[in-house]
Formats: structure tokens, C-alpha cells, sequence
């Protein structure tokens, strides 16, 4: 598997674990407040804040993460590339001895190191000592809006379920919704990180579950003199 097939499978993990989180987190809120009161303007409201606190602080704290690892490849590769300029067999002995750690004898390691430095030592460097692509860095932008999209995508389903369907069977009905749901996230991300699909969705239904049920709970009890 290539690196640039590894690393879009990686961000599309990322965003189907982003739609999860926003399934379980406005599931949790809009079945708290359905059992609180049938009032659906208070219902929408409470929901779509959720919506909104939610996927900004998610992109918000990818934006940061993304950031600070942009930064952190960037003074790698000026590191590297500042050793390559003034001391260029320190950075030759550097790689040599990268290679002869992972099993080559010191005529490979020795060949792999003038193969390198003929072609972009500085590159070679990079990639060989901190496993990154060169130069291939990511956009805390991008990052950003992607998480503040995915989880949106997520919270689409509890809410649309929670709105439409008669009070009646509401809160019922958006736990089926959410489960239906949570069972495609949780089988989608097993499939790309091939793992167990069964213990995978498991665990993300049962999640759902329990933060339905507290949610739930809580709101029946605080509830019970609202005027729905």
C-alpha cells in the first residue's frame, strides 16, 4: 500500500470516526431534551446549539493539532536541510548510520547514502529519519473544515429523525435512526482500519446505547414539571 493511499485512507477514517462522533454527541442532547419536553422549537434549539458547539470545537482542535504538526515538520525539514548546508558528512554519516541500524552492511549503507545525495539529499533526510513525506505538508484549514463537516454529516441523522417523526414515537423512532446509523460508521471505519467488524460495531452501538439511555434518563427527571 503507498503512503498517499495510506494517508487518504487515514483522513477518510478520520472523517467517518468525525460523522460518529456527531451522531452519538447530538443524539445524546436531542433524546435528553425530547424526554424533557415535546416542545420541538425547544428541541431544535437545543440541538442545533449543540451542532454548532460541537463541530466548532472539533475544528477548532484539529486546527490546532494540524497546526502544530505542520510546524514540527517544518523545523524538521529546515533542520535537516540547514545539517545537508553546513555540515554535509555529518548529514552523510546521519543517514549511513539510519541505514546500517535497519539490517545493511556498511557497503550498502555506504551505496544507498551516494545514491541519495546525488539525487535530493534533503529530501532523503527528511523522509529517512522522521517517516514523513517531504515538504507534503497538511492544511490546518482543510483539516478543519473536514472535521467541522463530518461531524455535521453525523449530527444530520439524530437531528432530521428527532424533527420529523410524530411525538408519538419520537424518541423511539431517533434511536433507531441513531443505531441504523452508528452500525454504518462503526462497520465503515473497521473496514478501513481493517479490524473485527463485529466487536467494532459492537462497541459503537452500545456507546450510542448508554449515552441515549443516560441522556434520557436525566432529562425525564429534569422534566417532569415541564409543560411540553
Amino acid at each position: 500500500m503507498s503512503e498517499q493511499f495510506s494517508s487518504k485512507l487515514n483522513i477518510l477514517r478520520a472523517g467517518v470516526l468525525g460523522a460518529n462522533d456527531g451522531i452519538v454527541s447530538i443524539a445524546g442532547v436531542v433524546i435528553g431534551v425530547a424526554s424533557a419536553t415535546t416542545d420541538q422549537w425547544v428541541i431544535f434549539l437545543s440541538g442545533m446549539s449543540a451542532v454548532l458547539a460541537g463541530a466548532f470545537s472539533m475544528a477548532g482542535g484539529e486546527y490546532v493539532s494540524v497546526s502544530t504538526q505542520k510546524d514540527t515538520e517544518q523545523a524538521a525539514t529546515e533542520k535537516e536541510r540547514r545539517l545537508y548546508t553546513e555540515h554535509p558528512d555529518s548529514a552523510r554519516l546521519s543517514l549511513k548510520a539510519i541505514y546500517m541500524a535497519r539490517g545493511e552492511c556498511e557497503t550498502a549503507a555506504e551505496f544507498m547514502v551516494n545514491k541519495a545525495f546525488a539525487k535530493n539529499p534533503v529530501k532523503t533526510l527528511v523522509e529517512e529519519k522522521y517517516n514523513m513525506d517531504f515538504e507534503a505538508f497538511t492544511n490546518p484549514w482543510h483539516a478543519a473544515l473536514s472535521s467541522f463537516l463530518a461531524f455535521v454529516a453525523g449530527a444530520v441523522f439524530p437531528m432530521l429523525a428527532v424533527m420529523l417523526f410524530p411525538v408519538s414515537i419520537r424518541i423511539p423512532a431517533t434511536v433507531l435512526v441513531v443505531i441504523l446509523s452508528l452500525f454504518v460508521t462503526g462497520y465503515t471505519s473497521a473496514r478501513l482500519g481493517e479490524a473485527p467488524i463485529v466487536p467494532a460495531v459492537a462497541r459503537n452501538i452500545m456507546v450510542g446505547l448508554l449515552t441515549m439511555f443516560v441522556t434520557f434518563v436525566i432529562g425525564h427527571l429534569l422534566g417532569t414539571g415541564v409543560v411540553g
